[in-house]
């Protein structure tokens, strides 16, 4: 089992950058895949960006490809979401996910879960 707790969140104006982190236990964090999803009000959880168990392939959105940098160190159990040039339609709780499966961008692929961190952008 893996524990994951994120943290980074707040708010920010539009225009303004945001780094989320997501930290995890246990000695197999190499052996997930690692995702970013979001769910605004109202709406369907959606993937945002996810990187691969070695950290050499990541995989985005094509809503935030040009805006979000995803990351990750394996020696310190840790997944990072950089979120540049944000919207207001970036607002949402942000989750952190793992995997044990190759890349993919379904939530239902997903085995563990962070409880989340609110991403607010304001016009």
């Amino acid at each position: 089992q893996v524990q994951l707790v994120e943290s980074g969140g707040g708010l920010v104006q539009a225009g303004g950058s945001l780094s989320l982190s997501c930290a995890a236990s246990g000695r197999t964090f190499s052996s997930y895949t690692m995702g970013w999803f979001r769910q605004a009000p109202g709406k369907e959880r959606e993937f945002v960006a996810g990187i691969s168990k070695t950290g050499g392939r990541p995989f985005y959105a094509d809503s935030v490809k040009a805006r979000c940098t995803i990351s990750r160190d394996n020696a310190q159990n840790t997944v990072f979401l950089q979120m540049n040039s944000l919207k207001p339609e970036d607002t949402a709780v942000y989750y952190c996910a793992a995997s044990i499966w190759l890349s993919n961008t379904s939530d239902r692929m997903y085995d563990y879960w962070g409880q989340g961190t609110q991403v607010t952008v304001s016009s």
